[in-house]
């Protein structure tokens, strides 16, 4: 194996690759793995929705300098924006 080979910048030895391969044919406990979830947590009581929109480059460009400014999310300067006017 390379130098190359790493996991969020941190190098795999072969060592860890023995100890993956070990637990791998050991087997899982598929009830455990399951309960684990999938996706990004949900915002409330109940199931969010994604709605697609197009920006121009100098729209998304704004939104961004904002949110950065602010020290916000894209997403959550957006929420913002649109509960500001929904209001």
């Amino acid at each position: 194996m390379g130098a190359e080979e790493t996991i969020n910048g941190v190098p795999v030895t072969e060592e860890q690759i023995a100890e993956w391969a070990a637990e791998a044919e050991a087997g899982y406990d598929i009830a455990a793995l399951k309960k684990r979830g999938r996706g990004r947590p949900g915002r409330g009581a109940q199931p969010s929705q994604v709605v697609a929109l197009r920006l121009t480059t100098e729209e998304l460009a704004a939104i961004d300098m904002a949110a950065e400014r602010e020290h916000k999310t894209r997403s959550e300067l957006i929420r913002e924006a649109i509960a500001t006017y929904a209001a």
